[in-house]
């Protein structure tokens, strides 16, 4: 079982594989778990085995510890890449999320003006306006999307809406009218039972026409790194990566890959 959760608004800096020295602001109980989907690769876990009992941090709370901590930082002439959102879930969730970016971007431009912002997110929630509002604001919003088949992503992200369906998730995706980056964890294994590859002829060529139609400015490619809840999942090794970027890269899309 993975336990990785973060017990704290903010913690790092860390090195990102894909964003380099990054920040990370988790939006989530420092108890638990919640997120939209139930990724079988999480490394915080299936959201049923990290019940969360407290509350979401509040919107003060998390800017004095933004502040704190940029401060801090600034003093030991320390300066993220970035700062990211991403913590134990989906950090769309929290209510007051567009507040808290509106809260971010001014500290971040007082403090360290040359670090950027991410938010690494499901998509699930920008359909709200405020929600996509918000990420319109960054210079980051990384949208998931880890298979062009429904039932590909019902069985490796395991989204908790019954209506959810990549269709709608690109249609939501095109709204940004390419300026976003495309988030691509490909894994294979098994998961109760079933073969899991995303890999594949079928997957790829699938995926490959998703992103020529919601066309983001880059895409990330990346595959498990830690500990997953699944124990019968595997890496992918980063020259099957590679040959699946050089097929983005056809497209006349940037790509960053991750192995």
């Amino acid at each position: 079982m993975s336990t990785t959760l973060f017990h704290e608004i903010v913690f790092g800096p860390i090195h990102s594989r894909r964003l380099g020295i990054s920040l990370g602001m988790n939006l989530l109980p420092y108890d638990g778990k919640l997120c939209s989907f139930d990724c079988i690769y999480c490394e915080c876990g299936f959201n049923k085995d990290f019940r969360t009992k407290t509350k979401l941090p509040g919107r003060e709370n998390v800017r004095a510890a933004l502040e704190d901590k940029l401060l801090s930082l600034k003093e030991e002439d320390v300066t993220p890449d970035v700062i990211t959102f991403a913590g134990n879930g989906e950090p769309t969730m929290h209510p007051e999320f567009e507040e808290i970016i509106d809260d971010t971007i001014a500290l971040r431009n007082r403090y360290s003006p040359n670090t950027k912002i991410s938010v690494l997110t499901n998509g699930m929630y920008i359909n709200k306006p405020k929600v996509f509002k918000a990420l319109r604001k960054i210079e980051n919003p990384i949208l998931k999307l880890d298979s062009a088949l429904d039932e590909t992503v019902r069985l490796i992200d395991r989204p908790n809406a019954p209506g959810y369906s990549v269709a709608k998730q690109a249609a939501l995706c095109k709204r940004f009218q390419g300026d976003f980056i495309l988030q691509t964890m490909f894994v294979r294994g098994r998961f109760e039972g079933q073969e899991v590859d995303n890999t594949t002829e079928k997957e790829v060529s699938a995926w490959l026409e998703l992103v020529r139609a919601i066309n983001p400015r880059e895409v990330m490619i990346y595959t498990i790194d830690r500990e997953t809840p699944s124990k019968e999942l595997e890496k992918v090794p980063v020259g099957d990566l590679q040959k699946i970027a050089g097929r983005v890269g056809e497209l006349g899309i940037q790509t960053n890959v991750a192995g």
